[in-house]
């Protein structure tokens, strides 16, 4: 009879040793990683992104100057307005009327986001009342952005309404 003891110390079965693969493993991330590092700086280095333009100074009294327009025409509440009517397919621009007297100077711009080749600009010509009238027939149904810039007594105005004209009904 055996004792359990000298089974237990018996030698197990022999095993092959094999190839041992984490070396391998390990170098391959670290090769992974150094090439796309190394991607990522030779497409950063080939892709430019100016944030400052050259005349930035410029531009930012462009957009203050565009800010204080936008401000001085919320002043004047419920004297302008850009309106459609889809029964007669006009678009209606109404200005204040005290504007409409002094024949400001001003660009009514049709600013369509989807196709940019579709976008007109059209002479301000108010009546005496403070209204233009445009004829929208040619106008392709969708979102249009409607931007009307105006002088008025030396002050600069800007008003922009964003419209949807629906499809014709036949």
């Amino acid at each position: 009879m055996t004792s359990p003891r000298a089974d237990a110390s018996s030698p197990s079965p022999a095993r092959s040793p094999g190839r041992n693969l984490w070396p391998y493993g390990i170098v391959a991330a670290f090769a992974l990683f150094i090439a796309g590092t190394a991607g990522l700086i030779v497409l950063a280095a080939f892709n430019s992104q100016d944030l400052v333009t050259p005349d930035y100074y410029e531009q930012e009294l462009r957009h203050q100057q565009m800010m204080d327009s936008r401000a001085r025409t919320a002043a004047l509440v419920g004297e302008s307005a850009v309106t459609y009517d889809a029964q007669t397919r006009r678009l209606t621009l109404a200005l204040p009327p005290d504007h409409a007297r002094l024949r400001p100077v001003g660009v009514i711009q049709l600013y369509r986001p989807a196709a940019a080749e579709e976008d007109r600009r059209i002479e301000l010509a108010l009546d005496l009342n403070g209204r233009q009238e445009l004829d929208a027939r040619a106008l392709a149904p969708g979102l249009w952005r409607v931007r009307v810039e105006w002088a008025h007594a030396g002050q600069h105005y800007w008003l922009e309404r964003r419209l949807v004209i629906p499809p014709p009904v036949p």
